[in-house]
């Protein structure tokens, strides 16, 4: 079976500049990204992140509060492009 299809590259950079506190998620895709959410996996806790939409450029701040995050927590990014379809990446602190 042969596809043509192109794969779809993960919109996203992870700026962790201010990082281990702050994390910035920059939507460095060609289009808007919709229904943004991030959910954190492990131990640490997670400012509330969602957003409607996200334009190509701009940046969502992810706020981290834990005592050992890099060793035991995982951040899930779920999105929707223009499309109406759903994707999950995930990141390691």
């Amino acid at each position: 079976m042969t596809s043509t299809a192109i794969a779809y590259a993960v919109p996203f950079r992870l700026d962790r500049s201010r990082a281990p506190r702050v994390h910035r998620l920059v939507n460095v895709g060609d289009e808007p990204v919709h229904a943004i959410r991030v959910t954190l996996l492990g131990c640490g806790l997670l400012v509330p992140v969602a957003t409607d939409r996200l334009e190509p450029g701009e940046a969502l701040s992810i706020s981290v509060i834990a005592s050992e995050l890099t060793q035991n927590a995982i951040a899930v990014v779920r999105w929707f492009r223009p499309s109406r379809e759903e994707y999950l990446w995930r990141f390691s602190f």
